[in-house]
C-alpha cells in the first residue's frame, strides 16, 4: 500500500514539475522579448482605444497563435501584450478572460496547438488534417459565439494611462528579439 502511494506522488509530483519548468522557461523568453521591447513592434501597431474592437483583434491574434504556441504560452504571450496596451486592470481581466477562451478554441484545431491534439497525433491516432477539418468550424463558433454576445454588452473603457511615459532607450533589438521569442516558443512542440 505504501508503494503505491509513493510511486502516485512520484507521477504527480513529475508532472507538476514538468509544467513548471515549461512555465519558467516560456516566461523567461517572455520577459526577455518584453525587455528588448519585442511587443513594441505589435503595440505601435494597435491604435484603436475602443475597447469592441479591440477585443475582437486581440482574440483573432490569439486564435491564430495558440494553433502555432500551446494554450499556456499563448495565453502568457497575450496578457504581457494587453498589459502595454489597457491601462484599466479591470478591463485587462475581462480581456484575460477572453484571451483564455480564444486560446483553447485556437489550440483545439491544431495538431501543435495542444498537448492532448499532440499527444495524438505522434501516436498516429489523429491526422493533422483529419483535425483541422473536423474541428475548426466548431473551434471558430467556441470563440466568435462569445465575441458577438460581448460586443453587444460589454461596457467599460480601456483607461487612460496615468503613468507619465518614460521613454526608453532602444535597443535595436526588438523585433529580432520578438522574432527569435517566437521562434523558441514554437520550436517547444
Amino acid at each position: 500500500h505504501r508503494e503505491f502511494v509513493v510511486e502516485s506522488l512520484a507521477e504527480h509530483l513529475s508532472e507538476i514539475s514538468q509544467i513548471l519548468f515549461f512555465l519558467m522557461g516560456a516566461m523567461t523568453i517572455v520577459e526577455l522579448v518584453d525587455a528588448h521591447q519585442g511587443f513594441k513592434f505589435i503595440t505601435d501597431r494597435i491604435t484603436t482605444k475602443n475597447a469592441k474592437v479591440l477585443l475582437w483583434i486581440v482574440c483573432g491574434v490569439t486564435f491564430i497563435l495558440s494553433a502555432i504556441l500551446d494554450n499556456l504560452t499563448t495565453t502568457i504571450v497575450m496578457v504581457s501584450l494587453i498589459r502595454k496596451i489597457i491601462p484599466n486592470k479591470d478591463m485587462r481581466l475581462f480581456f484575460a478572460g477572453m484571451i483564455i477562451v480564444a486560446a483553447n478554441a485556437g489550440g483545439a484545431w491544431s495538431p501543435i496547438g495542444d498537448v492532448t491534439t499532440t499527444m495524438l497525433w505522434i501516436g498516429g491516432q489523429i491526422t493533422a488534417i483529419g483535425i483541422v477539418k473536423s474541428l475548426i468550424l466548431p473551434s471558430v463558433v467556441c470563440m466568435v459565439v462569445p465575441l458577438i454576445y460581448l460586443s453587444f454588452t460589454m461596457k467599460g473603457e480601456l483607461g487612460e494611462d496615468t503613468k507619465s511615459k518614460v521613454i526608453e532607450p532602444s535597443s535595436g533589438y526588438g523585433k529580432l528579439m520578438l522574432f527569435l521569442g517566437v521562434a523558441a516558443l514554437v520550436s517547444v512542440p
